[in-house]
């Protein structure tokens, strides 16, 4: 794929909240590397990252997309960068999880203006997650009061003096300064000299003799500088803070050299094994490849990304999917630039990848060289937080929406399809609105299927407060054998842990021992829905004390029927309630939303459980019924203009207020009723 050796290689991921000028960035430097003959914009729709007729229309990044390009820096080195640009809108973090997994180092972008906002501040937290050498870029500089010093100022506060700046914007925008350079403006030296004071002493503290040669008032090499920065930055000591206005080809350069100089190469960072071990870089180390990403492609199929950390992979040859146990046919590479694909002969350690034609390769999956089996750590991604019921729109599309569905899945982890059995609905579970609204897009854009999306419906669940006698007699008699059984039975609440749900209490032979499993079916019949709203019962203990038979007409049908309508007084008896899932809701916005947010709680019927700040972030912990949560994220994202998110899980079962019950039953009521009349 390359003549670059393998310490030339920088791979790094590109990340910002929306907005933050990341896109535009990632642009200019492809347009910098020659990748493209001119400079892209996503505002006229000429962008090369952001390409997809779906983040035209959106005006933002929705997939990861690869960029592989190659620069010759001013020492003459010729170096490879593989770079990823990632989606800023929250609704698609997952991309970002996947993404940042597979790099060397970060670039993380913060607009001068509006300063460190959530996207940021959660790539941030992802970054110092994975231990991952980074850099600043900060963005908008030319825009109307936009302060450098200002933000800088911010990002030292939130995140250490580590943050140091590199280049620095020359007075009225007209570019910038490389504080390490010599051509120093002199109204701008005393500034200069204080950054470049800090880097020096970083550089030198990585090794013990240029620490002792800087001490002791000896220059440094260039070649010894850009050594001691590297390993500052890939022992997260520092963190580089670049000046930059894309648009306008300010400080791309200056970024371009300082990315060569100072970010780590695959032989700086190896790459893991899930058990720790690192993985030899060398191309003719055994091969170990990483499946990061799938992504269904209109021409060619299915596209396998994978990321190499060692050896050599070559076209037309054969690997070893350690994951699954089998081998794989490797028939085609691509290197991806957006949307053009180009065929290379093999890949090294650095690169990224597209595979075709793969029968048994799926996300997380380890591709090696079948004498060096290796697994690695699976990507984890947040839980889905909103979810629409789904069904077709017509009965010709009722046959595609499953294979739609699936592939929908296949291609983005943070889409969940569920089937729940309780409600009948197919579920699309996603992490927003627009995450949702841009997968029914893609899914009626590739398999051509319409969709009604609705409110799903909420599981409820009955369960009895107190103990109720219930008995029935079913007698029927028709002519020829009848039917007869009778049935007497207690209910009470199920105490945690009794996993004992049906007691027989019967004695004297009242109802033969044949029958009672009869009984027992009809118990479970009834059991599936309750008295209240046919919502499944739970947490309810039965007994059978007492019933009558008859030698010639009782049946197991018979004692089936009385169970369940026995079952049905008990209940009725022992006053039932309805139970409604609540979640534990972890809320994370910034400090001027919180009061909103808090308020909101008493209309969600929301309790606060506590309040943190991590990272500069106000996170809410709070336990909130489902009912209240289908469109949290949108409400959410417009109550904080955007800067806020939201993680959920399944916490317990609680009974819903008698105000609100009461109009459950009635909803339910009158179903059933329409239903009668269909």
């Amino acid at each position: 794929m390359k003549n670059t050796d393998v310490s030339a290689v920088r791979s790094f991921v590109i990340t910002g909240h929306t907005g933050s000028g990341k896109t535009s960035l990632v642009d200019a430097i492809l347009f910098k590397l020659g990748v493209n003959d001119r400079l892209g914009s996503v505002t006229n729709g000429s962008s090369v990252a952001d390409w997809t007729d779906a983040e035209k229309k959106h005006k933002i990044t929705i997939q990861t997309k690869p960029f592989t390009a190659f620069y010759k820096s001013q020492t003459g080195q010729q170096c490879q960068f593989v770079f990823l640009d990632t989606p800023g809108y929250m609704d698609f973090y997952g991309q970002v999880i996947a993404a940042s997994s597979v790099c060397e180092s970060a670039l993380v972008t913060v607009d001068a203006n509006s300063g460190i906002q959530l996207g940021t501040k959660m790539a941030w937290a992802r970054i110092q997650e994975l231990g991952l050498p980074c850099a600043i870029v900060v963005t908008g500089l030319d825009r109307e009061n936009a302060s450098f010093d200002g933000v800088l100022e911010k990002i030292r506060l939130m995140w250490g003096t580590k943050c140091v700046p590199t280049t620095l914007p020359l007075p009225g925008g007209k570019g910038v300064v490389d504080v390490l350079g010599a051509n120093v403006p002199a109204d701008m030296a005393s500034k200069a000299e204080a950054s470049k004071s800090n880097l020096l002493e970083l550089a030198a503290e990585t090794d013990d003799a240029l620490l002792e040669k800087y001490l002791g008032g000896g220059q440094l090499s260039a070649e010894e500088i850009a050594k001691g920065l590297r390993k500052a930055v890939g022992s997260c000591k520092l963190v580089p803070v670049f000046a930059c206005v894309s648009t306008k080809d300010i400080g791309v350069n200056e970024l371009l050299e300082g990315i060569v100089r100072v970010m780590p190469s695959p032989l700086d960072r190896k790459g893991k094994t899930a058990d720790g071990k690192e993985i030899d870089p060398s191309p003719g180390a055994p091969l170990a490849g990483f499946v990061w990403k799938i992504v269904s492609d209109a021409h060619v199929g299915q596209l396998t990304y994978v990321k190499i950390y060692g050896g050599t992979l070559k076209g037309d040859s054969e690997v070893l999917n350690a994951t699954k146990g089998e081998k794989e046919r490797i028939a085609s590479i691509l290197s991806v630039n957006g949307k053009t694909q180009t065929a290379v002969e093999s890949a090294t350690a650095g690169d990224i990848v597209a595979l075709t034609k793969l029968k048994h390769t799926k996300l997380n999956d380890a591709l090696c060289a079948s004498s060096n089996k290796i697994a690695f750590k699976p990507l984890v991604f947040p839980n889905a937080v909103m979810a629409f019921s789904i069904k077709a729109k017509t009965r010709g599309d009722e046959d595609k929406i499953g294979s739609a569905l699936t592939r929908l899945a296949d291609d983005d982890p943070t889409i969940r399809i569920e089937r729940n059995n309780e409600t009948h609905e197919m579920l699309l579970w996603g992490m927003g609105d627009v995450h949702l609204d841009v997968a029914v897009e893609q899914m009626k854009n590739r398999s051509g299927v319409d969709v009604v999306l609705g409110t799903p419906k909420v599981p409820y669940r009955e369960t009895i407060t107190g103990n109720g006698e219930g008995h029935y007699k079913h007698k029927k008699q028709t002519g020829g054998r009848g039917q007869y059984g009778e049935v007497y039975l207690r209910v009470s609440p199920r105490k945690d842990g009794d996993e004992e749900w049906f007691v027989n209490d019967l004695f004297g032979g009242s109802i033969p021992s044949n029958f009672v499993p009869a009984v027992q079916k009809g118990l479970l019949e009834g059991l599936v829905k309750g008295t209240l709203a046919g919502y499944p019962v739970t947490n309810v203990k039965v007994s059978i004390y007492d019933g009558s038979y008859h030698e010639v007409d009782s049946s197991e049908i018979a004692f089936k029927i009385a169970g369940a309508r026995a079952l049905k007084e008990g209940m009725t008896n022992a006053k039932p309630v309805l139970l409604e899932p609540i979640m534990t809701v972890k809320i994370m916005v910034p400090d001027h939303c919180l009061g909103d947010v808090t308020g909101d709680m008493s209309h969600k019927r929301g309790r606060i459980l506590g309040m943190a700040q991590e990272s500069g972030t106000q996170v809410l912990t709070a336990e909130i019924p489902q009912a209240e949560l289908f469109k949290y994220a949108a409400e959410l994202r417009s109550m904080t203009s955007g800067q806020g998110t939201f993680e959920m899980s399944f916490s317990r079962y609680e009974i819903v207020p008698s105000n609100i019950a009461q109009k459950i039953i009635a909803a339910a009521e009158k179903d059933k009723v329409k239903e009668q009349e269909d």
